[in-house]
């Protein structure tokens, strides 16, 4: 599977390393699914999740990030993938979820789920398929 991590960039779990504001500002401002969170809600989605940020390995600015919602033992939920518009097109999306996909394999989580309007083409590379059974989903709320 495609998903190998360019040259020039690296992945971390290290919630140190992560410029809150800068995720902050690309998802309330650019990302159709977060247009308008508050920066509250967001630090409040940060500290009980997962985080994944992607980084220029030069110069340590940050280019993309993604979180997990997970028990880490059975289910996950992967959201808030961005990549900064400057580095797309490079493979990052798609090598970000499959840092995820791997990071989450040695807990045996049964099922990570995630929804995208328009990026099935980046998460299939990373293994990710359309639900089997969606008939037997139920969602609460529209958001």
């Amino acid at each position: 599977m495609d998903g190998q991590l360019p040259d020039g960039y690296e992945i971390s779990t290290d919630p140190a390393r992560l410029d809150v504001a800068l995720v902050h500002r690309w998802l309330s401002e650019d990302a159709y699914w977060a247009r308008g969170r508050s920066r509250e809600k967001q630090d409040r989605a940060i500290a009980g999740s997962l985080n994944f940020g992607v980084y220029d390995s030069v110069s340590g600015a940050q280019v993309g990030y993604a979180r997990v919602i997970t028990d880490e033992a059975t289910f996950g939920w992967l959201c808030d993938v961005y990549i900064a518009p400057d580095a797309r097109g490079k493979g990052l999306g798609t090598a970000l979820a499959t840092a995820v996909r791997d990071h989450l394999a040695p807990h045996g989580i049964r099922r990570l789920l995630l929804a995208t309007q328009d990026a099935h083409g980046v998460y299939a590379k990373a293994g990710f398929v359309p639900l089997p059974r969606p008939e037997q989903w139920m969602s609460l709320g529209d958001r």
